[in-house]
């Protein structure tokens, strides 16, 4: 009996760790939020924005705290209810260390629209945040 008890403990912890095993390595692996150039954020984020896409823009973001995946698919949520198409984002003043992104594109109507985001860099990876740029 208590084989067979002993048996299932171990199975049990072995199962256990290779789960925290797979699952650190799974952290580990994940790409780091943002892109590697400014032009990779650009591309990225137009595209984001063009195809309402929430993950994609959501990996961009830098966002505080965990709400950015929300935050994410209620901004894009937006735009599609508004027929957002044709989006632009151009990066300055110095496009090699942009400190801003305008997006700009149409609305469904056909009304042109255009809006600044903040451009961070940390860690050698460009984000865009939803907070004023610091003088």
């Amino acid at each position: 009996m208590h084989i067979r008890r002993d048996v299932k403990v171990g199975l049990s912890v072995a199962a256990a760790v290779v789960w925290i095993g797979a699952v650190t390595l799974l952290i580990v692996h994940e790409p780091d939020p943002g892109a590697a150039t400014p032009a990779e954020l650009r591309d990225r984020l137009a595209s984001a924005l063009s195809g309402h896409d929430a993950d994609a823009f959501a990996d961009l973001l830098d966002y505080p705290g965990s709400g950015g995946g929300d935050f994410a698919k209620d901004y894009v949520s937006v735009l599609a209810d508004r027929g957002v198409h044709a989006v632009r984002v151009d990066l300055g003043p110095d496009v090699a260390a942009p400190t801003r992104a305008t997006v700009s594109g149409a609305l469904g109507d056909g009304q042109p629209f255009s809006y600044p985001l903040t451009v961070t860099s940390e860690d050698g990876r460009w984000t865009v945040a939803f907070t004023p740029p610091l003088p």
